[in-house]
């Protein structure tokens, strides 16, 4: 169950700081009535990243760190411009389209969460386990993720009696930000 643990306090950590701007983006994408659709966007980015979690962990792929890092800041300043552009021209892009291209950007996420995974395994016989529980701890904590954004949102808009697209529109522009300057950080480190 350390593992279970682990994989919570990793992404509830201020480490994982991308995982929660690119989870804060999906969730604020949303109106509150339509949590289906953000139930669905939320289930593809966790296939996703578990998916290239196994698959990394278990060494069926191999892609350099600070690169995997520089990717992962670009789909959170991708998301961040298209949560701009779509506050002003909302569903430009079909839902399934959206989560696909989630899904896929969970595929990228998953590749940093599995340097962590492995750098702990060491040389651990059995990855199974430790893989499965680790993943459920991100999952869960990705979920605490969800809620809390979810209960600031709607406290915010009900006491402030901000609009929701306001909301969003100072959500992304905030998170693109922040998103353009650690994008350009890790690729900068790439050379």
């Amino acid at each position: 169950m350390v593992w279970f643990g682990t994989g919570m306090a990793h992404i509830l950590s201020m480490g994982a700081y991308d995982h929660i701007l690119f989870v804060t983006l999906l969730v604020t994408t949303f109106a509150f009535r339509d949590w289906q659709k953000l139930l669905l966007v939320i289930t593809a980015f966790t296939v996703g990243h578990s998916i290239s979690l196994a698959i990394s962990t278990l060494g069926f792929i191999r892609i350099s760190a600070p690169l995997i890092e520089a990717l992962i800041a670009t789909t959170v300043l991708v998301s961040s411009i298209y949560a701009i552009l779509s506050c002003k021209k909302p569903d430009t892009m079909k839902l399934w389209t959206f989560a696909a291209a989630v899904a896929f950007f969970g595929l990228i996420h998953g590749l940093g969460f599995s340097f962590l995974l492995k750098a702990m395994l060491g040389k651990e016989q059995s990855v199974f386990l430790p893989l499965l529980y680790f993943n459920l701890g991100l999952e869960l904590g990705q979920l605490i993720i969800v809620l809390v954004v979810l209960v600031f949102s709607l406290l915010l808009v009900k006491l402030i009696k901000l609009s929701l697209t306001s909301y969003k529109l100072i959500i992304a522009c905030s998170i693109a930000f922040i998103a353009a300057k650690i994008t350009l950080e890790r690729f900068l480190e790439l050379y």
